[in-house]
């Protein structure tokens, strides 16, 4: 019994750090998709780039609360 409860413990954990990643990356292209719009660029890997270090920039400087 427990030797199953710890295969299903491994397994949603799995599955919920899959759909972690999946979620971010959904996220970061929607944010990607808005950075060209606002910069009225195309797709490029200078623009992705740019894109990257405009989010770095931005959570550095975003306070923490906690």
């Amino acid at each position: 019994m427990k030797a199953l409860l710890k295969q299903v413990r491994r397994g949603a954990a799995g599955i919920f750090g899959a759909l972690s990643e999946v979620l971010k990356e959904v996220f970061d292209e929607a944010a990607y998709a808005r950075y060209l719009n606002r910069a009225g660029i195309a797709s490029s890997r200078e623009a992705y780039a740019a894109f990257r270090r405009e989010c770095e920039n931005g959570q550095a400087r975003r306070p923490r609360c906690c």
